[in-house]
């Protein structure tokens, strides 16, 4: 007897299909369009199309058009939605994009997320961040810092702003800025070893 798939079977089908669930579902209400997602993506458009029409299938995005344009969104039919964008949140979003591209920077001692995205992610209600921001600690080289923020928020759909302070000045706690990112939420990207 043949059956078909369950409604999640086409999920984590590739890197690429967790990245695009990653820039659709983590902005939700927002429509993009195919050719946006897949520049973003660096991927074929018809390869990015074709990943989209199965997730449509599955309740998980919608899509529309306007004119010749076809949006995407995240899906609003299906009951898993929400869990799975958190899922995908885990797996594919800022943390482990961050965490990887900043594997590539000599000179870094611990990296954190804080602000507003860090406080959405921690679970605290509010507007959806219109950034992400990171703190490196440590010594490294300030051209390829930006560099990377640059290619993690081309990547992520984000921009991502950096702020770059000395272990010392991290450890001493005397400037104030650093005395509120201690109190607010920091979302470890890289922890010292120390």
């Amino acid at each position: 007897m043949r059956t078909s798939a369950p409604p999640l079977a086409p999920v984590f089908r590739s890197m690429l299909q967790g990245r695009l669930l990653a820039l659709v579902l983590l902005r939700p209400g927002e429509d993009q369009t195919v050719t946006d997602l897949a520049h973003r993506l660096d991927a074929h458009p018809a390869t990015v199309h074709r990943e989209i029409q199965r997730l449509s299938e599955a309740g998980i995005l919608e899509t529309r058009r306007v004119g010749r344009t076809r949006l995407v969104r995240a899906g609003t039919a299906a009951p898993y939605v929400p869990e799975l964008a958190a899922l995908v949140l885990k797996a594919f979003g800022p943390v482990p994009i961050l965490t990887e591209l900043l594997t590539r920077l000599p000179g870094l001692d611990a990296a954190f997320v804080f602000g507003s995205w860090a406080e959405r992610y921690a679970g605290r209600p509010g507007p959806t961040p219109g950034d992400i921001d990171v703190l490196l600690i440590g010594q490294p080289d300030r051209d390829q810092a930006y560099a990377l923020a640059e290619e993690a928020g081309r990547i992520i759909g984000l921009e991502v702003s950096i702020v770059i302070r000395s272990p010392e000045a991290w450890a001493s706690s005397d400037e104030g800025f650093l005395r509120g990112l201690r109190d607010g939420t920091l979302i470890p990207i890289r922890e010292s070893a120390a």
